[in-house]
């Protein structure tokens, strides 16, 4: 059987179609051995190989085979089901990585958003259990200071400065601190304070509007909102809480071709890495 050649596996009543390169993938495994007739589990029925074993957790060894990685849903709990799948196939491979069920089951993420509304102006801190989730948010969030010149009887209409971008304050990498509103400087002169929170466009300066977009976006990011509570009344404090399981990133198996074949692929005793 050629590697370009269609195979037909029908696994416990589940139908798949593959490449036969792709059953070769891992030389040594049942389902490389399978073509060539060296496995009486395998009954090859009417064109199809059939064996049966659990169909549904077989896509999850399809999808290994395919991509050399290990990606599984966040609702995921069949780690030893599949482990005993994989082992059962000679994917020891596989095996290894599903044993290493803590690297891949997904982690609780939460986030606090603090906000308090001080006349015209809106103090904003974000806290993150996961120093990416923060890092990421604050690259989506800017903020733009401006300069206004205040009503004079020469110049009845104010001027407005060009905006400038403000670094975020990062007390650390887990958290943010930024500001909008209004703020009187030395004079006549009125301190402005935008905030910008991509993919929206909008400059905003309404802390009451900043903290709707900010809510907005967490929530299409996949968080749920938790709990909401006062935490001063006096400094008039709201602190919204969030929470989100976040998909580990996927560990993959290295393999290298062995000398003089084009087909196979052998796998390297110590595969186990991060997937990007």
């Amino acid at each position: 059987m050629s590697s370009r050649e269609v195979v037909v596996l029908s696994v416990g009543g589940v139908r798949f179609v593959t490449w036969a390169s792709t059953l070769r993938r891992f030389p040594e495994s049942r389902l490389a051995r399978m073509l060539s007739d060296d496995d009486r589990e395998f009954k090859l029925v009417n064109g199809e190989f059939f064996v049966d074993r659990d169909g549904t957790l077989f896509s999850y060894i399809m999808d290994f085979l395919r991509t050399l990685q290990v990606s599984l849903p966040p609702d995921f709990s069949d780690y030893q089901r599949l482990q005993r799948e994989a082992e059962f196939y000679g994917l020891y491979p596989l095996a290894n990585l599903l044993s290493q069920e803590h690297l891949l089951k997904p982690r609780l993420e939460i986030l606090e958003v603090r906000f308090s509304l001080q006349e015209m102006q809106a103090f904003f801190r974000i806290f993150g259990s996961c120093s990416t989730t923060v890092e990421a948010l604050a690259e989506q969030i800017s903020v733009f200071t401006g300069q206004q010149t205040g009503q004079s009887w020469n110049s009845p209409f104010p001027s407005q400065k060009p905006l400038v971008p403000l670094p975020l304050e990062r007390p650390s990498h887990h958290d943010m601190v930024f500001q909008c509103g209004t703020d009187y400087a030395a004079g006549d002169q009125i301190v402005t304070r935008y905030v910008s929170i991509k993919p929206d466009t909008r400059k905003l300066i309404n802390g009451t509007n900043v903290l709707g977009l900010l809510l907005h976006t967490l929530l299409k990011d996949g968080f749920h909102l938790v709990s909401t509570r006062t935490v001063s009344s006096k400094d008039k404090v709201e602190c919204y809480c969030f929470q989100r399981l976040k998909r580990p990133a996927s560990l993959t198996v290295t393999v290298n071709q062995p000398p003089g074949s084009s087909e196979a692929a052998q796998p390297k005793r110590n595969p186990v890495q991060r997937g990007k």
